[in-house]
């Protein structure tokens, strides 16, 4: 096939996304001169007729984020297990015949970034917060946690939500509110899926030799939370690390070359993150 092929990262607010730097840093480390990657804002309404405005001759793929992850379900011809396990697509692969398929990289780029820092398994875990992200988080810890896994939350209605997350993930889920969120930092496995600051006083309560932080923040980095867990020489995976290690699944999938170059990727996102 000649000519320009095409990927593209879709949502709303888009401008802040890191998908074209890494996306572009994966074309220029393989070498493959004729793709290109950009931006789109898209909304919930302005999706389907997007969609059917791509020419399946040009475009291999796209990149989705909020608020299109479970938008798109609806207009696409497959799911994959995986997406359809947390009911959110966050990679499309667009036929040369056009047809569309769905993917979730979020839960295998967790994995991924905890493999990497050595964690395969854990006995018990805690999540802080009850987002979309705690969903993913939750699907990736049914392949690693042997026990319980506790969700710090705020109000009856996030509990229901994250009982019924682990109920359907085939996860134990306790809950607990989160003014007793400390005691979240005594896990094994800590996954903060907070917005920006949410976590930030319990920096003063990371005890002395803690497990593994996964904070999914990436900007501003360091959070107070993993700042405190690296002055005490433990384990950080950061959100720009399950945004590289989506982004290198991503990537194989639009073009079908493997592998993706994950060290070139996290450099630029580094780079652009002014935190190399």
């Amino acid at each position: 096939m000649t000519g320009t092929r095409r990927a593209a990262v879709l949502g709303s607010p888009i401008a802040h996304s890191l998908s074209p730097v890494l996306h572009r840093a994966a074309y220029a480390a393989m070498g493959l001169t004729g793709w290109r990657y950009d931006r789109f804002e898209v909304d919930e309404d302005a999706l389907p007729g997007f969609l059917d405005g791509l020419d399946p001759a040009q475009w291999a793929g796209l990149s989705l984020t909020m608020p299109l992850k479970r938008a798109v379900i609806p207009l696409l011809d497959s799911v994959s297990d995986t997406a359809a396990s947390v009911e959110a697509v966050n990679t499309v692969v667009l036929g040369a015949d056009g047809r569309r398929s769905g993917d979730n990289t979020d839960i295998p780029g967790m994995l991924a970034a905890l493999r990497e820092r050595g964690v395969t398994s854990v006995p018990s875990a805690a999540i802080l917060g009850a987002g979309a992200t705690a969903s993913s988080a939750l699907a990736a810890l049914a392949r690693i946690c042997t026990g319980e896994v506790t969700a710090y939350v705020r109000g009856p209605a996030r509990v229901a939500e994250m009982r019924q997350w682990g109920e359907r993930l085939g996860v134990t889920v306790r809950t607990a509110d989160w003014a007793d969120a400390a005691k979240a930092l005594d896990e094994p496995l800590v996954v903060a899926t907070t917005p920006a600051g949410a976590a930030d006083h319990l920096a003063a309560a990371v005890p002395g030799h803690p497990g593994t932080l996964f904070d999914v923040l990436y900007h501003p980095w360091p959070t107070a939370l993993a700042a405190a867990w690296s002055d005490r020489d433990a384990p950080v995976v950061s959100g720009l690390d399950l945004l590289v290690h989506q982004a290198v699944l991503q990537v194989e999938q639009h073009t079908g070359h493997t592998p993706a170059p994950l060290a070139a990727m996290r450099t630029a996102g580094e780079a652009a993150l002014g935190t190399h």
